[in-house]
Order: structure tokens, then sequence, then C-alpha cells
């Protein structure tokens, strides 16, 4: 079936027409091998479109079946429509048009959070600005792709669903680690879960081969004699945190600390506990479930520099560039120091890649990124902002130095010894001079890009222009 991008026929069908035609699933082929079918399975995915235009639900899918995905899809129009399929079914992702003239801005969202409905969202936009984009994300979205760019969109979905699997965990092993005392005596056998029993005043009295195994003792009088859980025990905060009780002002949070193994290397673990009464009613001992959550973490860590890095250059990408300015906005409110924004545009990108080909212009972009690295100090942050152009954060810094750190930037890469020779505009802007939002900062610094631009299209042109001089 041809469905038309833009109008009403066929690009917008009737809410009959979707009931029977919307529906869309990739299944394995009849005569697939067994591993091949495996491996559709492994990454099938259930979406949720909300979007008017059928041509462009059925690219996003044709990219998603490109990666090997396996999608099972619904399209919605309506808020209304929205909320009944999901009390009707289950989604992995939803993948929204934004705008559309159906819903409010950020109405999607606003559902997902009413319904509690822990759903990754992608929006896919056409021409957006960046300000918005960046309010969208910094509001609860996963991502925001363009349609120009439906190719980025596998990439954005499998993001979301490994963030959403590593939620997921961590939830069910909360779960698992406030379980009742039945639960308990059943954890004691298994060899997933430490279990061990402490004195009041924090000496281990018993211990499982689990929590040998994990703090990698070979005998339990060895371990016995450690004083791991001492200091915990004798905190009377941290004990209190560790046997979940909580306020209306502080509730109980899972405890993880770091313990020391014999070999002396440092492993990760979280801890929960309960207090052992004897027959009179007094606290006789606390037993405590130690999971080893050491590769949980460093697979957290790593997904997240992941998702914070552009992955040509390995700067810091758009999502990682509006967490900072949110955070140094929020620190400048605090210290009423100002903080500098730079955006650079590698000039007559085009043309090298015409002349010389796309991989000496995908250098072009490195080269710039290893100029803005080696300038910067460590409290700065340099980002991919989008396409060839780039970003910078000056944690309290003014106008003026601002301005020379830029000029420090340009000369370094024009004298960089390697060809093709690069130029770069720039554009300034100053917290909170050029504005107090994201958007405005944004705004103000590429306007000041721009006129850069114009200057040097001009003979007169200056050395550097920038809204915080």
């Amino acid at each position: 079936m041809q469905w038309a991008r833009k109008g009403l026929h066929p690009g917008i069908m009737s809410d009959l027409d979707m009931s029977s035609q919307l529906r869309t699933s990739f299944e394995p082929m009849a005569q697939a091998s067994v591993r091949n079918a495996s491996e559709r399975r492994q990454n099938l995915v259930r979406i949720l479109f909300i979007h008017r235009y059928l041509a462009d639900v059925e690219r996003c899918l044709h990219e998603l079946k490109r990666l090997r995905y396996t999608v099972s899809s619904d399209v919605v129009l309506t808020p209304g429509q929205f909320s009944e399929r999901l009390h009707a079914e289950v989604y992995d992702t939803v993948i929204a048009e934004y705008p559309s003239s159906n819903w409010q801005e950020t109405q999607a969202l606003d559902i997902l959070h009413k319904m509690k409905k822990d759903i990754p969202l992608v929006f896919l936009v056409h021409g957006l600005k960046r300000e918005m984009a960046a309010e969208l994300i910094l509001k609860g979205a996963a991502d925001c792709i363009e349609v120009d760019s439906i190719g980025h969109l596998p990439v954005a979905v499998h993001r979301a669903l490994e963030e959403k699997v590593l939620r997921d965990q961590r939830d069910r092993a909360e779960k698992d680690l406030r379980r009742s005392e039945a639960r308990y005596r059943a954890l004691v056998g298994n060899r997933s879960y430490g279990v061990c029993r402490c004195s009041r005043d924090g000496r281990f009295l018993e211990v499982n081969e689990a929590i040998m195994r994990i703090l990698g003792y070979g005998s339990r009088d060895e371990l016995l004699a450690q004083n791991l859980a001492r200091d915990m025990i004798q905190d009377a905060g941290r004990r209190a945190k560790l046997l979940g009780q909580s306020t209306a002002d502080a509730p109980a949070e899972p405890v993880e600390i770091e313990w020391k193994r014999k070999d002396h290397t440092l492993v990760k673990v979280r801890l929960s506990g309960r207090e052992v009464l004897d027959d009179l009613g007094e606290l006789e001992a606390y037993e405590v479930i130690a999971e080893d959550v050491t590769r949980q973490r460093e697979l957290e860590d790593h997904l997240r520099r992941q998702a914070a890095s552009d992955p040509l250059t390995g700067l810091a990408n758009y999502r990682c560039l509006v967490d900072v300015l949110d955070s140094e906005i929020k620190r400048s409110k605090r210290t009423g120091r100002e903080f500098a924004l730079l955006l650079f545009d590698v000039d007559g990108l085009k043309l090298i890649n015409d002349r010389h080909g796309h991989m000496v212009g995908s250098q072009a972009l490195c080269r710039l990124a290893d100029v803005l690295s080696s300038c910067c100090r460590d409290i700065d942050t340099s980002a991919r902002f989008g396409g060839d152009e780039f970003a910078l954060v000056l944690p309290e810094t003014n106008g003026k130095a601002a301005n020379g750190v830029a000029l420090r930037i340009c000369e370094s890469l024009a004298n960089d010894d390697k060809g093709p020779k690069l130029s770069v505009s720039v554009g300034v802007a100053v917290y909170p001079e050029n504005g107090e939002t994201i958007e405005k900062l944004l705004c103000a610094a590429d306007s000041g890009l721009y006129v850069r631009k114009q200057q040097r299209m001009s003979p007169a042109n200056s050395r550097l222009t920038g809204n915080g001089q």
C-alpha cells in the first residue's frame, strides 16, 4: 500500500481505516533458520505511534527493520485513542510526531506520567528549533529525531530500551531485598545473594557461601573475623537506612556501599536488613542481605557514557550539553557567578566534502573537536551541537574571557598544520546577560554566530564577534 506523506488523501486516514490498516508487524519468515528466528525474538519491539502521516510511520518501520528489529506497532491520532491503547496493550516505546495539531506540547508525556507508564517517548520532529528540543528532553522525552535524519531512530530506540531495562533491574532488586522473613530464609541457600547475621555491635556471627564468594574468602572463620559491617551497624543513621526505617520527610532508600575483598579489591554491594528479636522481644542481632551490584553499576556507567557522547568526535552530545547548561544555570543562580556559552560552526564544510570526500570532512570535525578539548579546562564542557556545529560551556567566565578563549581556538585550528585549512565562525552568549534560560542562551549565541558568518563574507570582517562582548 502506498501512503502519501502530506495531505488528507490518503496521508490522514479515518479512524475506521486506521483500525483496519495501521497495525503492522514484521514477523520472522517461515523458512528462516533457528538462529535468525531467535535473533528476531530478541529484537522484538512494540511501538505505539502518535502520527498523522502514515508514510513517515512506514519510514520508521523500514529503518528499524533494516537493523533487524522485529516490530509490532499501532498508530493513534488523538489523546483519547492514545490513552485507550495504553490501557489495552503493552508497549516498549512511543514515537510521537511533533508538533501535532491534535496535541498540546507535552500532552503525551503528561498522559504517560498520569497513567504511571514507564515507557520511553521519542519525538519525531520536522524543522524543530534546538531550544524547543532541549525543553522536550528536560521534560522527560527520551530523544528528539529529525524526520530528515530518520536513520538515527534505531539508535535512539535502542538506547531508550537499554535505559528502561536498567531501571527495571534496579526495581526488581530493591523488591527482592525487602522481602519478608520467609523470603530471607529462602535466600540463605541462594548462591546469588550473600546473607549474614551480625551482632549488635556489627560483628559477623553467621555467613552463607554466597557472601564468602562475593568477598573472596574460602573460610567462614576467616570472614567471621572481619568487621565489614561494624561501621554501618554502629552508626545510628546508616543503621536506620539499612533496616528500611523511614519518615514522611526521609523515605527509605537502598544502601549501597563498597566492601574490600580479601585481595583488597573493592566490590560494590547493595544491602538491606532486619532486626532479630529474642523470645522476650529484645534486640538480639541483625540479619543482612547483600547483593553484588559491581557489574551492574559498571554497565550503567558504560551506557551513561555512550548516551552522553558523540560517536564521531567523542565529545559530549546534544543531550549532555542540555544537562550541563541546566546545571550551570542552577549553579549560577546559587552563586551569582556568570558563565559563557560558545557556538562554533565549521566554515565551508560542504565544499570540503565535495572536494576531498566525506572522510576528510569527518576528519575536519574531529580536528575541531581535538582543538576544543586541548583548549578546555577540566571544568569546561565541549560538545558536538549537531552536524558541523559545536558548543563550549565555560563556567565562571565573563564575556571578555570567553571571547579570548574563542580567539585562541580559532587560531589553534587555523595553525594545526593539517590540510585542508579550517576556519570556524563563533557566537558567544553569557548568562545571565544574554539570556536566563537555555533557549535564550542558545538563541543569543546562534545570533552571534550568524553575525560572524555575515562578517566573514564582507571584506571588512572583524576578527571575532559575539553577544557576550
